[in-house]
């Protein structure tokens, strides 16, 4: 076999000689060579490694090979196609005698049935427009040309509809490889006036066909350096359009000895091109779609980050890759009475438009019914209600409308964090100078079940913490469980979160580590760190349901003003404080509880009782002896309302405090 390998090497330089028939037969050895093969050919260096193969592969079993037909495309001839069939003969012993080797030019019929075959396979798979355009050109080259590229409006690339061709601006976003460094490359603006002949001959729905150099310098003057291939012959430029719009162009090149495009090749790539003008036009309507449900879901997120008294927070969101649709992740960050904050991660079932749509409303949901300052659990299940409804209204059966959520509220003055989950994931926990953990919370069943509660879990948390709330894009993925996701986030959470770390670095270097394939699902996270109120920002005390207790509330109320050097807020608070507290004894019930809390820019005024009836606001008429108790005090303070307690209720009052305070 070595002479016979030695041989191979000979019939490689042979066929970069160009001239099959006449190789000296001492070069070839026992290779005889078919009569049927007239025509001189050259083979690239790749081509003549493809017919070595072949061809090794025939000696080594010395049989014909079944499909040993190879076809070869050449730049050198493109439009033409050549099949090189490879076959061994026996001889007596088993060893192969001879390896005939015929070479010859496909029928064009059979080459452009081929072609046409190889565009509806290979065009089309992607709903990503530059990919269908890169599709395209790897298609028409060499098969059909020497270059190619794919140039598109604008407009397109945005997912829009494009404006006529004589105002549209086209850009290119695909070539054949290689491509001349010297000439535009993929992502340049296209210089072509609205006069230039090529933008007429679009705006028509026509081909332009160039047959000559000369034409081609003369039909794109000025601009031949950037457009034109040094030794270019022919030029074919075929319209992309696609129900009624005119997307982009198709560029064929022919170069150096290669026949100029005819008639009949103009014919066959607009073929080609009208097929896949309408893969297209289909992702340029998916980006549409894509687009839109994206900058809507972003709409109703969070845009910065959010640094209040009790957390500092930010959040990342990143929709599905490749062909999956926008889900329904979100995420939100909702002030509460009293300098606490709920915290909100969910997940709506589906992609699209109407999973974002469906999101929309739940948030918006969230957010009143978090204005009520309800429990966790009792919000999940108004929620549950709300989801219920949602589902009668898209057709009565509840399939496919439903949602995981997970409600968090910390409160910075008791440190007290209280959670309830509706089929979510719990939050991952990172005390100071503690390994993450996930809080031992167990979730209910997701929205949209109805008639089963949810559990509430309570926990303190130690100054400085960080809460990792996620949806299951971020820990589950085509090659690993949501347990080995899930412990991959503890681990790295453990790393990450150092004190004084920025959380917005957190969560970007915990989203650039996941894998690189793009995700089927997206991924929301939430960064919380906790903050507690110094000691000396708050102060309460408790009163029995006596009307003496009133002047007392009012001096305890003047004299922490005092400490405070808030005098100048004395005289409105004292007054508040006295309409309240009469109100609790009143109406409510023992014990009355009073307290005051300082922030940066706000002084919080909470009075308690043991009623659960909520107050009313109401104008008194003329001849009424009372009633303007809670008028007065709304008229006084920025901000007020009220809330559930475990024991009754909470009336709460804000004074912005300005500059006042040292």
């Amino acid at each position: 076999m070595a002479a016979a390998d030695d041989s191979l090497a000979g019939l490689a330089l042979v066929l970069r000689r160009c001239d099959l028939r006449e190789a000296p037969p001492e070069l070839l050895g026992g290779l005889l060579l078919s009569p049927d093969s007239d025509r001189a050919v050259v083979l690239t260096a790749e081509e003549a490694r493809e017919v070595e193969e072949r061809l090794k592969e025939a000696l080594a079993r010395g049989e014909a090979l079944a499909g040993g037909r190879l076809a070869l495309h050449r730049r050198q001839c493109p439009g033409q196609e050549w099949e090189i069939s490879v076959s061994a003969l026996e001889r007596a012993g088993g060893r192969p005698a001879a390896v005939l080797i015929d070479l010859a030019e496909r029928k064009p019929a059979r080459r452009r049935l081929d072609l046409l075959y190889r565009a509806a396979a290979n065009i089309g798979a992607s709903l990503d427009i530059t990919r269908t355009a890169q599709d395209l050109v790897d298609v028409v080259v060499p098969a059909f040309a020497d270059y190619a590229t794919v140039n598109l409006s604008d407009a397109v690339m945005a997912g829009d509809e494009p404006q006529p061709a004589v105002r549209a601006d086209y850009r290119r976003v695909a070539v054949s490889e290689p491509w001349p460094a010297g000439l535009m490359q993929v992502g340049h603006l296209l210089p072509l006036p609205s006069d230039h002949p090529s933008k007429r001959v679009l705006e028509r729905g026509e081909p332009l066909l160039m047959t000559s150099r000369d034409q081609i310098l003369q039909g794109l003057a000025g601009h031949t350096r950037l457009m034109v291939p040094a030794d270019a012959q022919s030029l074919l430029v075929a319209p992309l359009s696609a129900r009624g719009l005119l997307l982009g162009a198709v560029e064929a090149w022919r170069t150096g000895r290669s026949e100029a495009f005819d008639a009949e090749d103009v014919r066959f790539l607009q073929e080609i091109v009208s097929r896949a003008a309408l893969s297209v036009d289909n992702a340029r309507r998916y980006t549409r779609e894509h687009t839109a449900a994206v900058t809507l879901q972003r709409s109703l997120l969070p845009q910065a980050p959010v640094d209040l008294t009790a957390a500092q927070t930010a959040g990342m969101y990143q929709p599905a890759g490749d062909r999956a649709e926008v889900g329904g992740d979100w995420f939100d960050v909702i002030p509460l009475s009293s300098l606490r904050v709920a915290f909100v991660v969910g997940d709506v079932t589906g992609h699209g438009l109407q999973a974002t749509a469906t999101m929309g409303r739940m948030r918006t949901a969230i957010q009143t019914l978090a204005d009520l300052d309800l429990p966790p659990d009792e919000l999940l299940t108004h929620l549950d209600d709300l989801v219920l409804r949602l589902a009668e209204e898209s057709g009565g059966s509840g399939d496919g409308i439903g949602a995981t959520c997970l409600y968090v509220t910390y409160d910075p003055v008791t440190r007290r964090c209280v959670m309830a989950s509706a089929g979510h994931p719990p939050p991952a926990l990172v005390r100071p100078g503690s390994a993450a953990a996930f809080v031992d919370l167990s979730p209910g069943p997701p929205l949209g079940v109805g008639n089963m509660p949810f559990e509430p879990v309570e926990i303190v948390l130690p100054e400085g913490s960080v809460l990792a709330l996620y949806t299951d894009g971020l820990v589950e993925r085509d090659d690993r469980d949501l347990a080995d996701g899930m412990d991959r986030l503890r681990r790295r959470l453990d790393v990450l979160c150092r004190p004084g770390r920025a959380l917005p670095e957190i969560g970007r270097q915990l989203v650039a580590e996941l894998p690189a394939t793009p995700p089927v699902d997206d991924i929301a996270l939430l960064l919380a760190r906790t903050f507690a109120m110094p000691a000396t920002d708050t102060v309460e005390w408790e009163f029995p349901a006596d009307p003496a207790v009133v002047g007392d509330a009012r001096k305890l109320t003047s004299g922490q003003l005092a400490a405070w050097r808030l005098e100048e807020m004395a005289l409105v608070t004292e007054l508040v404080v006295s309409e309240l507290v009469t109100n609790a004894i009143r109406y409510g019930g023992a014990p009355v509880g009073l307290r005051l809390i300082r922030d940066r820019h706000v002084l919080i005024c909470e009075v308690s009782d043991s009623s659960s009836t909520q107050p009313r606001l109401r104008r008194a008429r003329e001849t009424d002896e009372g009633g303007r108790g809670l008028f007065l005090v709304a008229q006084l303070t920025s901000r007020w309302g009220s809330r559930y307690t475990q024991a009754g209720k909470t009336i709460w009052t804000e004074q912005p405090i300005g500059g006042l305070a040292a």
